[in-house]
């Protein structure tokens, strides 16, 4: 009997609840015989019936299981998104780029557009409109790893559904937002949930929205900038509460008795006092008016806000600041909470997000509670991802994403510019290359536009053989389905539309330079070689030969014997170059990583190479006059980390 209960225990332990197949009723009782010499006759007995069993585990309930895991490590959820946080910021520190594509509440509707062919700023202004009252329902990132050794790219996708509401109480941060008809029929044809944004969706807040709350917390906190509530003299019950007040709190003052406690508890208006330390409710009308009398009547005394009563005590400099301290803790505690995604914004343009709390990260992904975490190791991997991308924008891949970046910019950056060449300024200084894949495919495409979906592009694509793209053996949820128009799957196939096509464009050699005043002829590509033989050599001299007539450099000193090295000071040394890592102090520099530019053989493009002068930084506009929004940032202004590294106004 001891056998069969922990075989029958074992059974159950092992099913799962997706699981279809059930065990036989007589298996548990079965598998311990009574005489042990007779096991292998037992065996050949159960075998064909085990045989079958373990054919639909491994063919039906291990591939469930293996889907589900990776559909939970995918969508992101407002449960799972600090958890997962860690593991996103690494995978993003390792990306050679970042592919993104949003689903949205509603955008610019046609009569926005007008009839004919509007200019860019024209265009800019019914998408800034947009984004302004739509909103951003999800959002795809696909981290793309360019693997050189092993000469392929790993491709990461992430699905998050953001949620419009606030989830902190107390910033003080109120949204409108609304959902346009059209969108909305659209992605219920799809199959999108409308409800999962706000049921579980994942938080965020906008660099304006934190400057916001914080301004707002800071007015609160000066107490001589509440307002004082005016009382009539027909408010006669308002009247008689603050006078009871006045009594109670004055003749608290004057108690010179031992038993006096140090601190006086202020009861609703018709309660005789506390009762076992509980009374009714206290409204926050007469909260402000307890507050409002001892601020102006006992300047030596402060109240403290409590659900049932108010408590006045004396004024102690050392216990306000340490409450001021501990506030203002607990405040910016809260919007870091309420931040949510623009963390991962905040990490792919480079900006500082040391102050993200790893405690928030050691919980359940599943249920949220706190759970065992090595903080040290959680800790370093942290540090190494932050290390890896501070002061390193990712370079970000959309398709058709002109309107992508608005709305982007108008939700976690802050109010979009007044004119597009603002937008295309500071945008420029939050992503120094931002690639539109459409742009790419429809490069000098003449007067009609061909053709060019995500969905096509990728189609036509996907034959090449080179360069290698693969999935993450973790991240393979779309790799037995295709949810067109699920924002994860959309920023997947960016992703390979973008190193595929690159790599197929580079191969063929057969661009065009948009620029040919600068970067070379037009209709000819600007190879190395090409770019060797323009004149940025240093004057005297020219194709590497030397000029007779060139001066010495200065501050050049012969090694020969006898010579003595001249010292700091020496006139004859010329001025040390600012640049000169070596004329700083070690201790004054910045660590910052550096890229490095090595390619995947046949891959995509280096990011620095002239490729991307002519494809990047430039967003596809069909239906504008100029049908393309050139990206410049002209000179980049150090800011706050805050800022992100960059200059943005709001």
């Amino acid at each position: 009997m001891r056998c069969k209960g922990r075989a029958s225990r074992r059974v159950r332990h092992m099913q799962h609840p997706t699981c279809k197949f059930k065990f036989a009723p007589t298996l548990s009782t079965s598998l311990a015989p009574s005489n042990p010499s007779s096991s292998s006759g037992v065996l050949s007995k159960f075998l064909p019936r085990l045989l079958p069993l373990a054919t639909a585990f491994r063919e039906h309930l291990i591939p469930r299981i293996i889907h589900q895991q990776n559909s939970f490590k995918m969508d992101v959820n407002k449960t799972s998104f600090y958890p997962l946080l860690p593991e996103i910021l690494t995978d993003i520190s390792k990306a050679h780029f970042v592919a993104i594509d949003l689903e949205l509440s509603g955008i610019p509707s046609h009569a926005a557009w007008g009839a004919g062919k509007r200019t860019l700023h024209e265009r800019y202004q019914a998408v800034k409109e947009a984004a302004e009252r739509y909103q951003i329902l999800q959002i795809g990132l696909t981290c793309v790893e360019q693997d050189v050794l092993n000469d392929r790219y790993i491709l990461r996708p992430y699905n998050f559904d953001l949620c419009p509401l606030i989830y902190e109480k107390g910033l003080d941060v109120e949204r409108n937002f609304s959902f346009q008809s059209g969108a909305g029929e659209f992605l219920m044809s799809v199959g999108f949930d409308m409800n999962k944004p706000f049921r579980d969706g994942v938080p965020y807040l906008s660099r304006s929205e934190a400057r916001q709350a914080r301004e707002g917390f800071e007015k609160r906190q000066k107490r001589g900038n509440i307002a004082d509530i005016q009382v009539k003299p027909t408010e006669v019950e308002t009247l008689a509460f603050m006078d009871r007040v006045r009594k109670e709190v004055q003749a608290w003052v004057d108690s010179k008795s031992v038993a006096t406690p140090e601190y006086l508890n202020i009861a609703p208006a018709g309660a005789d006092g506390l009762v076992n330390g509980e009374s009714p409710e206290m409204p926050r009308l007469e909260k402000r008016l307890v507050h409002q009398l001892v601020r102006a009547e006992f300047p030596e005394l402060v109240t403290l806000g409590r659900r049932n009563f108010v408590q006045v005590v004396k004024f102690d400099k050392e216990r306000e600041d340490r409450i001021a301290v501990e506030r203002k803790e607990r405040f910016e505690a809260q919007i870091d909470r309420q931040k949510g995604f623009r963390w991962i914004i905040e990490a792919m343009h480079g900006s500082n997000i040391a102050n993200l709390d790893l405690m928030e990260c050691a919980k359940d992904a599943i249920t949220g509670e706190s759970i065992f975490a090595d903080m040290d190791m959680l800790k370093a991997d942290f540090v190494r991802a932050q290390n890896l991308l501070r002061g390193c924008p990712r370079v970000i891949v959309g398709h058709n994403c002109f309107l992508d970046m608005v709305y982007i910019y108008h939700t976690f950056i802050g109010p979009l510019p007044d004119t597009v060449e603002e937008f295309q300024q500071k945008l420029h200084k939050l992503w120094p290359m931002v690639i539109d894949t459409k742009y790419m495919s429809t490069h000098n495409c003449g007067d009609i536009p061909p053709m060019s979906s995500l969905e096509q592009i990728a189609d036509q694509l996907k034959h090449l053989e080179t360069p290698v793209v693969e999935t993450d053996g973790h991240h393979r949820k779309y790799s037995d389905t295709t949810p067109f128009h699920e924002a994860g799957y959309d920023s997947f196939l960016t992703a390979q539309v973008a190193v595929r096509l690159s790599a197929k464009l580079e191969a063929e050699g057969a661009y065009v330079d948009v620029n040919a005043a600068q970067d070379g002829v037009a209709g000819m590509k600007l190879t190395d070689t090409a770019l060797n033989a323009l004149d940025t050599s240093p004057a005297g001299t020219t194709n590497g030969t030397k000029d007779e007539n060139a001066p010495p450099n200065e501050g050049f000193t012969p090694s020969v014997p006898g010579a003595k090295w001249k010292r700091r000071g020496d006139d004859t040394i010329g001025q040390p170059d600012p640049n000169d890592p070596f004329y700083k102090d070690p201790k004054d520099l910045e660590w910052r990583h550096v890229p490095n530019h090595v390619t995947v053989k046949d891959g995509m493009p280096a990011f620095n190479s002239d490729f991307w002068r002519v494809y990047g930084n430039k967003l596809r506009a069909f239906g504008t006059v100029e049908e393309v929004c050139n990206l410049d940032g002209g000179s980049i202004t150090p800011a706050s980390d805050e800022d992100g590294g960059v200059e943005v106004d709001t």
